[in-house]
């Protein structure tokens, strides 16, 4: 077996060259999050356009990935938003971040564009690649793609693909990817990037790891020891089984209780109907239904969480999986539906569309404010994502989201942050998390810094920026690692630094601090905010839509109200070092 060789392999889609080159001294302390901030900002034009030749488009696993670690195993995505117009990351499970790193490809960089047109399958293997004609596969949707694609290849490989969303370069679209069953359900969902993908005409990437083998340990036997106890910690942490056993819907009646879950457009944050769409309701639906529904499943291989699920219908046809909380708040009670049905069915025609079902449901809740859709109308919903698919001057508006939505519509109350929609946590409530809305390079994005279970009172104004900053540099942290933010209930809990032992097994780093996951997550904010700055963005771009900190919550009366002195220095420390 030859030896393991760490590589970046570029691929200009424009003339189809592959060069395979040596990872670059700069890069290689960092994976994930934080190596896709780096390759931006060494080598895009933060000014460039999104869907033009100048950006890129790039696949990077996480330090830690390729061991099968418990939810440890995570692919980043990024490049220049389409949505955001800066600097982007969406990550997703499954199986690419896995198989990438079985391959040896520490990043995969698709440059240029082509001039021509056509559509393309990139097969990527030891051997290299090849580019395989896709024209047959345009326009279909995801679930159809994958399932021809899986046909064609074989079912060991990992893919990641675009639906009709990223082909017609709709801003809201995402790129899936296969989880461990071979279903395109794991999708880097936020900012666009599906968009980036169809921009150079790429349909799927199918990755074939036949041949490869998984990165050397340089301590295997310390690294054995940090990872029974990282798992030991997560197996024996009280949410791992609350995940487990409801998955993310767990939220559901945490931020009814917060008065935090949206509804109708954010102009609520309890809804009526809670008890119909929560976790406990969606567990016992699935119990209850059985095969091949499933209320613990994990979407990647080797994971002890197993907070996905496989949601079916009373007819013993899977409606989607998994349905998760973010859909479940943007797509149910944003909109008004009462229906886990209902809203499963939104969810698969988003998935199937290739979009991100977070910024669809904000898109649709401001369509329905703007007189399109009356609250709780899940027909008329789905009349609105076919015309998405259909590609209309309307399904383009909405495909493009939340606030292309508002500006066609002429609807002030958009919930967005540097143009993406918030996730399903209201800022009026969990004010901690309305800091990381306004404050991460990312645009509105609770993964980046969700502050929900800090012990703290939600909504002191005068305390938020500190926690927030803390939640936004553990998340870039584990986003570089490769781990899906469960994993830190494993790696937080564990005392002796697991994540320096880790490091030190895997690479032989042995000069690493033991605040590593927040030295890891200050560089890749650091670098993600240059190239912000460099495209423009100012201290303005950084605030909370005025109407949140006008507009009183019904429940509560509290408006958004951290003052913007506490925005402005959030990350002072960054600054200038």
């Amino acid at each position: 077996m030859p030896e393991y060789q760490p590589r970046v392999w570029r691929i200009n889609t424009r003339t189809r060259e592959l060069r395979i080159e040596p990872v670059p001294a700069s890069w290689e302390r960092l994976g994930g999050r934080g190596l896709s901030a780096r390759i931006l900002l060494d080598e895009v034009d933060p000014t460039t356009d999104p869907l033009g030749p100048g950006n890129k488009l790039i696949f990077a696993p996480g330090l830690l990935v390729g061991h099968m670690l418990s939810s440890t195993d995570r692919i980043s995505i990024g490049g220049k938003s389409p949505l955001t117009g800066g600097v982007k990351e969406a990550n997703a499970g499954g199986r690419t971040g896995l198989h990438m790193a079985t391959m040896g490809i520490r990043a995969l960089i698709l440059e240029d564009q082509p001039q021509e047109a056509g559509w393309w399958v990139l097969h990527l293997s030891l051997a290299g690649v090849r580019w395989e004609p896709a024209d047959d596969l345009a326009g279909l949707g995801v679930y159809e793609t994958a399932r021809r694609l899986v046909e064609r290849y074989g079912d060991k490989v990992a893919i990641s693909l675009i639906g009709p969303g990223g082909e017609m370069g709709l801003r809201a679209a995402g790129i899936q990817n296969l989880d461990k069953d071979r279903v395109p359900s794991r999708i880097a969902a936020r900012g666009g990037l599906g968009a980036v993908m169809g921009s150079k005409r790429i349909k799927a990437i199918v990755f074939d790891n036949s041949g490869g083998q998984r990165p050397p340990l340089v301590d295997p036997e310390a690294f054995k020891a940090a990872q029974k106890d990282y798992t030991k910690a997560l197996l024996e942490h009280p949410q791992t089984k609350t995940y487990h056993d409801y998955g993310t819907a767990a939220m559901t009646q945490l931020t009814q209780r917060f008065a935090a879950i949206p509804v109708r457009n954010f102009s609520r944050g309890t809804f009526e109907a809670i008890e119909n769409i929560g976790g406990e309701s969606l567990r016992e639906l699935i119990v209850k239904r059985g095969r091949p529904s499933d209320p613990s499943h994990a979407c990647m291989a080797g994971c002890a969480i197993k907070c996905s699920n496989i949601f079916g219908g009373e007819d013993g046809k899977v409606i989607v999986s998994p349905l998760e909380y973010e859909t479940i708040g943007l797509m149910g009670s944003n909109l008004g539906i009462d229906s886990l049905d209902a809203i499963g069915r939104l969810n698969w025609q988003v998935n199937d569309l290739g979009l991100d079902s977070i910024e669809i449901g904000a898109a649709l809740a401001v369509a329905a404010e703007g007189g399109l859709m009356q609250w709780g109308d899940a027909a008329r919903a789905l009349e609105l994502l076919d015309e998405i698919r259909r590609g209309t001057d309307l399904g383009r508006t909405l495909g493009n989201g939340a606030v292309s939505t508002g500006r066609a519509l002429g609807v002030k109350r958009i919930p967005a942050v540097k143009g993406q929609a918030m996730s399903a946590y209201e800022p009026r409530s969990i004010k901690g998390t309305g800091v990381t809305y306004a404050t991460s390079p990312q645009g509105a994005d609770h993964t980046a810094g969700l502050t929900i279970r800090a012990p703290i009172n939600h909504l002191d104004p005068n305390i938020q920026s500190e926690v927030s900053r803390n939640a936004q540099f553990n998340m870039a942290g584990y986003d570089t690692l490769g781990a899906c933010i469960f994993a830190g209930f494993g790696y937080a809990a564990t005392p002796n630094f697991v994540i320096k032992r880790l490091l030190a097994a895997r690479y032989g780093w042995d000069d690493l601090p033991d605040s590593i996951l927040q030295e890891l997550g200050k560089q890749t904010l650091r670098l993600e905010r240059e190239f912000n700055r460099r495209a423009g963005f100012i201290r303005d771009d950084d605030r909370i839509p005025k109407w949140m900190t006008e507009e009183p919550l019904p429940e509560t009366g509290q408006v958004f109200d951290v003052p913007e002195e506490h925005l402005d220095t959030i990350f002072r420390e960054l600054e200038g070092s």
